[in-house]
């Protein structure tokens, strides 16, 4: 296996979600049983209408942000069963040593099991952008784009095929390049797109619902240079604003019509504190 690929290892199972197989199935279906959550367990509609091209999906613990996380979960099944699922996130761990990274070979594993990369669209992001990174290393210590996957597998099992993309420069011309990448390289495809990312950090509930409210707006307005200007001031504190964004050049790309938001919360709806992180479900639909 080439230095694209290998078997990436869970790094918060048993942290961010159950770190047992039978676990995180009871913590993934309370997370869609939740009064925060879509009320009821998904099921994928194999006719389903495959409008969703991008969803924007949260990356906290599941106790916090899993509910949020399921409404837009239940909304992909409903809408079909996509062929590759390209997960754009943001690094917490490096800064500065390259501007992005994508894994071109191997797989992913989580308690639920081992999702194996879609390595044609992998190599075909790089030929589109050939600054990005390639290897397995770079995604070692992340958890943005980790927590999103026993969602994944949880409705689509062994079907599942997966790009991972990490997002150090989150800058507006790394997101339009990564961006531009991914919607040439799904380009005729079957695939959504999923950006992991937090809204508003350690803010009162008050700060987060206005803070978030205006970051929310500009999503749907499908607006990535205005996303990027708005969380770059520096009151905002929104993790993932440039893997959102890449998300957002990607699905114009790919016809991309209309954004609309399917659940948000903060973590002290969950659990009462002064200070709070904001959580939201986007469709990004053609």
């Amino acid at each position: 296996m080439g230095a694209g690929g290998s078997v990436r290892r869970p790094v918060v199972a048993g942290r961010f979600y159950a770190g047992s197989k039978e676990g995180l199935l009871r913590e993934i279906e309370e997370c869609y049983r939740g009064r925060l959550g879509p009320g009821r367990l998904p099921a994928v509609n194999p006719a389903g209408p495959r409008r969703l091209v991008g969803l924007v999906s949260p990356h906290a613990g599941y106790m916090f942000s899993g509910q949020t996380a399921a409404r837009g979960f239940a909304f992909m099944a409903e809408d079909g069963a996509p062929g590759t699922v390209v997960i754009i996130g943001p690094s917490h761990q490096l800064v500065g040593r390259v501007p992005a990274a994508v894994q071109t070979e191997g797989a992913w594993e989580t308690p639920l099991g081992a999702s194996p990369i879609d390595a044609e669209v992998a190599a075909a992001v790089v030929r589109h952008w050939d600054a990005i990174a390639v290897g397995t290393d770079f995604f070692w210590a992340e958890h943005s784009l980790e927590v999103q996957l026993p969602f994944l597998q949880h409705l689509y099992a062994e079907r599942l095929k997966i790009v991972p993309i990490l997002m150090v420069d989150q800058g507006a011309a790394a997101a339009r390049a990564v961006g531009t990448a991914v919607g040439h390289a799904l380009a005729g495809r079957d695939a959504v797109i999923v950006a992991s990312t937090d809204l508003s950090h350690y803010v009162s509930p008050a700060a987060a619902a206005q803070q978030d409210q205006a970051l929310i707006e500009r999503i749907t307005a499908l607006d990535p240079d205005g996303l990027i200007a708005l969380a770059q001031q520096p009151r905002m504190s929104m993790c993932g604003y440039g893997a959102v964004a890449a998300m957002l050049h990607a699905a114009l790309l790919l016809g991309a019509k209309d954004a609309h938001v399917l659940g948000y919360s903060h973590s002290g709806m969950v659990q009462p504190m002064p200070e709070v992180v904001g959580y939201v479900s986007v469709a990004v639909v053609k």
